[in-house]
């Protein structure tokens, strides 16, 4: 028997529920954790599977691998919606890696979602180099801050907003009632944004419990503008930390905020610099172009502690991706899109209209730029440009001045970005 008509000893397939343990023994090496997996973990986390979208790779009995994916709403730049596969918990076992495995899982994956009518696949990429093979690209990314309270120039005696509004502390029972909402008004303004589900808020508010270890409670606030509306919500924790001299010196470490105007973030900031004891705030996971250094008097108080790549997305349709966003200027963009493992590569002709919207389909016109459909992700929600792809020759422009066209095109005033991670 010839090498090419070896039988594959290792079995990729959806699991099913008696597998659930053994799976996320399988997950929890992947990732380095501890493989203890309860009957209660188990049984908590399977009801937030979808288990023919739960893959398992088997060597024999033993999982060695894990892939799983869910449905998901991927907001793109001017507010619409684009249905997501959305992949998660990717692991390969060490005693099975270089054997091709995930690229058969992340197949049969983007297969079926194309088929569904999937848009977009999502993730978020533990390490950078793998998913570019895949035709994902990162589109968005996450800044973090450290405040240096004393500072920011702020008034220490702060009691509250100027503008008729109010911050309240609240429990998670109301955070659950008004968080929902909340998010779903700021997603649809947020490009990169995703989705949340009912489970999200009962994990995130200890309602949930998924890790079997002790739920330690945060503190959550409100603001609510002068006329009562709920227009931001935070979660923080903070430490217990005395210097030497018997002073507080402690930490208050956010764990989310939203807010759907400058003034609810203005307000929710400044509450938490203003909190006795707090000497220093953590952000948290922000928007890159976050106003947040700008609502200091001192912006230098708000440190840069971390700036990465976060959202990475795979276009699976390139006419319902470029027609579902906006453009901020009308013109005309041929793209030869190439796709080595998947679909979607052609030849597209993209028209966007005075009011924004835009039309595009297959052509046989002569491409003004040529781009792989990875980088293609990065361009689509106007974080990247397409100048800079051309310097580092990711894109070919074909057509003198067709970089400057697409800039023009594509890019945008705000930034996209997910707080999420999933």
């Amino acid at each position: 028997m010839s090498s090419s008509d070896a039988v594959d000893p290792i079995d990729v397939r959806p699991i099913t529920t008696s597998e659930i343990p053994g799976w996320l023994r399988a997950l929890k090496t992947g990732f380095l954790r501890t493989p203890d997996v309860s009957d209660r973990e188990a049984e908590a986390r399977a009801a937030g599977f979808v288990l023919p979208r739960t893959l398992g790779a088997f060597d024999g009995s033993r999982c060695v691998a894990t892939f799983r994916s869910f449905p998901q709403e991927l907001t793109v730049v001017g507010g619409a919606t684009v249905p997501a596969d959305a992949i998660s918990n990717v692991t390969v076992s060490p005693t099975h890696r270089r054997r091709g495995i995930l690229t058969r899982m992340m197949e049969a994956d983007l297969a079926a979602a194309k088929e569904r009518g999937d848009v977009v696949a999502t993730l978020i990429a533990a390490e950078y180099p793998i998913y570019g093979r895949y035709g994902f690209g990162p589109v968005a990314t996450n800044a973090e801050w450290t405040i240096d309270v004393p500072r920011t120039g702020l008034d220490p005696r702060w009691a509250g907003p100027a503008d008729g509004g109010r911050i309240d502390l609240v429990d998670a029972d109301d955070v659950r009632k008004v968080g929902p909402e909340l998010h779903e008004r700021f997603r649809r303004a947020r490009p990169g944004a995703v989705s949340r589900d009912e489970r999200w808020w009962q994990i995130n508010t200890g309602l949930l419990d998924l890790s079997g270890e002790p739920w330690k409670e945060p503190f959550y606030a409100v603001y609510r503008s002068a006329s009562g509306e709920v227009e931001g919500l935070v979660s923080y924790e903070s430490d217990d930390n005395w210097n030497e001299a018997n002073q507080p010196e402690n930490t208050a470490e956010v764990n989310w905020l939203l807010a759907v105007t400058p003034a609810a973030e203005r307000a929710l900031w400044h509450y938490l610099c203003s909190i006795d004891w707090i000497t220093r705030v953590k952000t948290g996971r922000r928007a890159p172009d976050d106003l947040l250094p700008l609502f200091l008097p001192d912006p230098r108080a708000a440190r840069t502690t971390t700036r990465s790549d976060s959202l990475w997305v795979r276009i699976l349709d390139v006419v319902r991706a470029l027609e579902a966003r906006t453009y901020e200027t009308p013109g005309t963009l041929v793209l030869e899109v190439t796709d080595e493992r998947g679909p979607t590569g052609g030849r597209y002709r993209l028209q966007a209209a005075p009011d924004g919207t835009a039309t595009c389909a297959f052509t046989t016109d002569d491409p003004q730029l040529t781009v792989s459909i990875g980088d293609l992700a990065m361009l689509w929600l106007g974080d990247e440009s397409v100048a800079r792809l051309v310097a580092l020759g990711r894109v070919q422009e074909r057509q003198e001045g067709a970089a400057s066209v697409a800039d023009a095109l594509l890019r945008t005033s705000g930034r996209p970005w997910c707080p999420d991670i999933f």
